[in-house]
């Protein structure tokens, strides 16, 4: 399968790049960088030993012509931007970018009309089943059971809570049969007033170089249930995106996360 890398400089184009590499089944087609930086127009594989003769381009169209499917890191703007262009080619667009709001996942939808979308939150087995069980414990127990959700990252992380965060949130919104929408706790500050009954609260821990590890509260009266996950290295993430892309071969339009991919759903 030809794969197309997006963001190729950053932390996690890195190791999609040797992820790739590494992978019988996939072989890197296409690498894309944003117009100004110096990587453009030189062979990635003076960089990086596992991209050699695929040169950078800051052209997304370029990027991705004739590849199966572009894997994408990046931000929110340039994932969507990205996204139309790869309906444009009927290439697969497999995204890991977080921090999106409901005028990026209208257009990411439209997008999906012509090809196949996965997007997760999080890209690993672990996560993935995390939030199967968060739904299955959600949907258990009462109201009476207050449900947190704790999040840490490394300083460097932009968006908060995380998706991931968010991804769990909305597992336990749904296993109570809610909304996540008006009834998340983002931030609690000052003279708050008591919790309100059937929220679900969120909490954003940022410093030095931690992965990821998430949390999930279920405090209710005489006993706390916790249900963790903890990432010990980033490169789980990257082979969980080579596998959503590999996964996309002969799947129909649609907008998919990785539930669909691991056969949980």
């Amino acid at each position: 399968m030809k794969i197309a890398v997006t963001g190729v400089s950053g932390r996690m184009g890195r190791m999609l790049v040797d992820a790739v590499s590494e992978t019988e089944d996939a072989t890197l087609h296409g690498a894309i960088e944003r117009s100004g930086h110096d990587w453009v127009g030189r062979d990635l594989g003076e960089i990086l030993p596992a991209g050699s003769g695929v040169t950078v381009t800051d052209d997304p169209a370029k990027g991705i012509a004739g590849a199966d499917a572009v894997i994408d890191f990046t931000a929110p703007d340039a994932t969507v931007a990205l996204a139309k262009s790869a309906a444009e080619a009927g290439v697969a667009h497999v995204i890991g970018t977080t921090g999106f709001d409901d005028s990026h996942i209208a257009q990411l939808d439209a997008c999906a009309d012509r090809i196949a979308i996965v997007r997760a939150g999080n890209m690993s087995l672990g996560v993935n089943l995390l939030t199967q069980l968060v739904r299955q414990v959600a949907a258990s127990l009462g109201v009476e059971y207050d449900i947190e959700v704790v999040e840490a990252h490394h300083r460097h992380k932009v968006d908060a809570p995380s998706g991931t965060a968010l991804m769990l949130g909305e597992a336990a919104a749904e296993g109570r049969g809610i909304s996540l929408s008006g009834m998340a706790d983002r931030a609690r500050d000052g003279i708050t007033g008591p919790r309100e009954a059937g929220h679900i609260g969120f909490h954003a821990i940022r410093g030095g170089d931690i992965i990821g590890a998430h949390d999930v509260i279920f405090a209710g009266p005489g006993e706390t249930i916790t249900i963790s996950h903890a990432a010990t290295d980033r490169q789980l993430f990257a082979k969980g995106a080579l596998r959503a892309a590999l996964w996309t071969v002969g799947k129909a339009p649609g907008h998919y996360d990785m539930l669909d991919v691991l056969g949980l759903r």
